[in-house]
């Protein structure tokens, strides 16, 4: 895999997007309010998760690696071997960590698409609506908002799973950058409200003169 591939892989999750839908079935008939009340409760009721997550770009080029999440806020995209980058989000920004060229980039999480997942207490009814999915088990989420569209959409795809908080389960989103590349992410082996240490967000800054953090 070029750098110039993985680069790209990461980087839509910083920077505002538009997005795409997850293609998950036939259309159906526009799910109600009720199921909006029923992801916001699925993401009030989770502290954390951990998850495998396959990550694929629209020319079907794929990595894989390991999601830790805690609300509010934090998050870390821990690469497969082989692949030098890195994302951590530490309650307030997110950044990326390229260690093969020695460079950090960071921006608020405010401003990623992201946004949506780290903070369990926005009101998803004033800038959210579900899209139809043609299966009753899976509800899929489109989050924008209206007054900051330069923050970008996201596509969020939850299945119905009596043992996860609020009785959902997050399966994936998909992302489209404003160079019309398309993302994927595809979790699987979700673990809800385990133990994640503060520690579990910190990283190594590899620039010169500067001190780990």
């Amino acid at each position: 895999m070029t750098k110039k591939t993985m680069t790209r892989l990461a980087a839509w999750m910083l920077a505002p997007a538009a997005v795409a839908g997850l293609a998950v079935g036939a259309p159906a008939i526009a799910q109600s309010a009720n199921a909006l009340a029923s992801v916001q409760s699925h993401l009030k009721s989770t502290s954390s998760m951990t998850a495998d997550f396959v990550q694929t770009d629209r020319n079907g080029q794929r990595v894989s690696g390991k999601l830790t999440l805690k609300r509010p806020g934090k998050i870390r995209f821990q690469y497969q071997k082989g692949v030098p980058l890195l994302i951590v989000g530490d309650g307030s920004r997110l950044t990326m960590i390229d260690y093969e060229v020695n460079q950090v980039q960071s921006w608020p999480v405010k401003n990623s698409p992201l946004g949506a997942l780290l903070d369990p207490d926005r009101d998803l009814s004033k800038y959210a609506k579900t899209l139809p999915t043609g299966n009753d088990d899976v509800l899929s989420v489109e989050v924008k908002d209206p007054k900051r569209p330069e923050y970008g959409t996201i596509t969020m795809v939850f299945v119905r799973d009596g043992a996860a908080p609020g009785g959902l389960r997050l399966r994936g989103w998909v992302a489209l950058d404003s160079q019309n590349n398309r993302t994927r992410i595809d979790l699987s082996n979700q673990k809800f409200n385990v133990a994640v240490a503060d520690s579990a967000f910190r990283w190594t800054d590899p620039r010169p003169k500067r001190r780990g953090r």
